[in-house]
Formats: structure tokens, C-alpha cells, sequence
């Protein structure tokens, strides 16, 4: 599964989703971690509330998990809309810490909801490439 990092520096998490420049992705499994890519927001003027949360939603539209250090209601609703799950943490946590959270769990008891959004994402991209 795919899981999102809203980050200004590429080691912790440390943005507001709506303020967020940047997105680090990673592709996590059962068994290791692996960064994807660094996504940036191209046009960082735009002051509508809508647009930047559109903008935004298109680079991690892919993703499972969203870490950020918080997100508006508007945001939050819109993410979760589109089957992403907003994780809130405290700034300055490190994604290396979130991400061996993370396979620890996968590899012991993962939550069920957890399980059921990573088969759920896991079928659309079949369905997708089919």
C-alpha cells in the first residue's frame, strides 16, 4: 500500500495538510518500506480553500494513509471521501518512526479497517489494469 508523508523536509512530519508544499510517498508491504517519490505542489499561490485541497487530494489520490500534523474538517472530509485515511501526529515525528510502526503492525495484528482499505485499494488498481 501506498502511504503519504506531508513533510517540509523529507524526515519528519511537520505540515498542515492545506500548507503543505510537499508529499513523500511510500510503497509499504508486509515485509519492507521503499520511498517512491517526492511530490510538490506546483502552484503554491493559490489562495482558494477548494483548489488547494484538490490540489493536494491529486497527489496522494493514491495512497492509503495520510501522516500530517493536522488538516481542516473540509480537508479531512474530502480525503476520507476518496477512501485515504488521515493520520494525525504530533509535529516533528519522524517518518521513519511512523514507517516501522507501521510494518510492525502489518506483520503482527493489523486493524481490520486497516486490512479491508489495503484490499479494497488492492482491487481498484487490479480493476484498473485489467
Amino acid at each position: 500500500m501506498k502511504v503519504a508523508f506531508s513533510t517540509a523536509d523529507g524526515e519528519s512530519i511537520n505540515t498542515h495538510f492545506g500548507y503543505s508544499a510537499a508529499f513523500d510517498i511510500y510503497e509499504i508491504t508486509k515485509g519492507r518500506y521503499e520511498k517512491l517519490a517526492t511530490r510538490v505542489i506546483i502552484n503554491e499561490e493559490n489562495n482558494n480553500e477548494s483548489d488547494r485541497i484538490e490540489e493536494r487530494l491529486n497527489l496522494i489520490i493514491d495512497c492509503t494513509l495520510l501522516f500530517i500534523t493536522q488538516i481542516g474538517p473540509t480537508a479531512a472530509a474530502r480525503v476520507t471521501r476518496n477512501k485515504i485515511m488521515p493520520v494525525k501526529v504530533k509535529e516533528d515525528t519522524l517518518i521513519k518512526e511512523q514507517l516501522d510502526k507501521l510494518l510492525k503492525m502489518l506483520q503482527t495484528n493489523p486493524p481490520l479497517w486497516l486490512v479491508k482499505a489495503m484490499n479494497d485499494r488492492t482491487k481498484e488498481e487490479e480493476h484498473l489494469q485489467s
